[in-house]
């Protein structure tokens, strides 16, 4: 049973190299899933608040790639403002509408791989109940300090911020249907 309290509240779990993050979204598990796995839905949700995505390239599938920027628009966030953020995920398995597994990496603008910033393995499961998502995300690191290094660079914040950009953006969606 999905627990209704934690709706629209992302809960956040380490353990060693393990990152857990979990949100339970109003929506069906079809529509979330959708949400991640199609360019023209993470344009609109996609990144921390302030921060949008000018270039969202997708192959969504098994041995497909994700390359995408990040780009802070928010001139209150001082030093990030006009900051980009590249990113690259390479798609493993996929299973509709139930799990993706991708890796996970920093890029530059061309997708190059950054080597000096931690890769991750992403796990997302799709769990539908009652018409509503659980969202289980599991990032695992090459090891306790790999994934420290995200969590200084305020992964917990940025994750948290993105979801609720993604229960804003399933809102819309369910309210223009």
């Amino acid at each position: 049973m999905i627990n209704p309290n934690l709706v629209n509240q992302m809960v956040s779990k380490v353990d060693g190299n393990t990152l857990i993050l979990e949100r339970v979204f109003q929506a069906p598990r079809e529509l979330v899933f959708k949400a991640f796995s199609d360019a023209e839905h993470l344009k609109h949700w996609w990144g921390p608040k302030g921060w949008t995505i000018p270039v969202c390239n997708m192959d969504f599938r098994p041995g497909g790639t994700w390359h995408y920027c990040m780009k802070c628009e928010d001139k209150t966030q001082g030093d990030f403002y006009g900051m980009e953020s590249w990113g690259k995920a390479h798609y493993r398995e996929i299973s509709a509408p139930s799990q993706i597994i991708f890796t996970d990496c920093f890029s530059d603008a061309e997708g190059n791989v950054m080597d000096n910033m931690p890769e991750t393995l992403v796990t997302l499961d799709f769990i539908e109940k009652d018409g509503k998502t659980k969202l289980v995300n599991t990032a695992i690191y090459t090891s306790p300090e790999a994934l420290q290094t995200v969590l200084d660079m305020g992964m917990i914040q940025g994750m948290s911020e993105t979801l609720d950009n993604l229960v804003v953006h399933l809102e819309k969606i369910q309210k223009s249907s």
